[in-house]
C-alpha cells in the first residue's frame, strides 16, 4: 500500500490528520502526523489523487508531495522511542515533575524496559536512591560530551 506526504500549515498536522481520517474514504487507510515531521502528514491510500481531492476541502492541507513512499521509510514513526534514551549512569539530572521537582540528581541506573531512572539526589545530608520515570528528568551535565 503506497504511502503519501501530505504538505501541511506549520503546527496543523494533527488536525489535517484528523480531518482526513474523518471523511470516511475506504480508499484512505490511515494517516499519520508524527512530533518529529514538521508541516507534513503521511497518508496510506490507493490513490494520490484521491488525497487530492479529499485535500481541496481540507483547510490547513495545502499539497500531494509528488511520488510514494513505502512503508519501511515511515515506520521509524511508528515504535515510540524511551524517555531514558540518551541518558547514561553518572549523568547530572534535574527532577521535573514530581515530588522532588527542581533538585539535581547523579543517575545510578537505568531500566530500559520500565523506562525509569534511579538517581541519587545531591543536597540529601544521606544518599537515597530515587526511582523515577524517564520523562521527569532532564540531563544537565553528561559524562559522554
Amino acid at each position: 500500500m503506497p504511502i503519501y506526504a501530505v504538505k501541511t500549515t506549520a503546527s496543523q498536522e494533527q488536525t489535517v490528520a484528523d480531518m482526513i481520517i474523518t471523511r470516511e474514504d475506504p480508499t484512505v487507510h490511515a494517516a499519520l502526523a508524527p512530533d518529529s515531521l514538521t508541516s507534513y502528514v503521511m497518508v496510506e491510500a490507493d490513490d494520490s489523487n484521491i488525497i487530492e481531492r479529499i485535500l481541496e476541502e481540507i483547510p490547513h492541507a495545502r499539497s500531494v508531495i509528488p511520488g510514494e513512499s513505502d512503508i519501511s521509510e515511515v515506520e521509524h514513526f511508528l515504535s515510540p522511542k524511551p524517555d531514558v534514551e540518551g541518558i547514561a549512569e553518572g549523568d547530572i539530572v534535574e527532577l521535573i515533575a514530581g515530588p522532588f521537582k527542581g533538585e539535581k540528581a547523579q543517575v545510578q541506573r537505568i531500566d530500559e524496559g520500565k523506562d525509569q531512572v534511579t538517581v541519587e539526589l545531591y543536597e540529601a545530608t544521606v544518599p537515597i536512591p530515587v526511582t523515577v520515570r524517564g520523562d521527569q528528568i532532564r540531563v544537565l551535565d553528561s559524562d559522554e560530551r
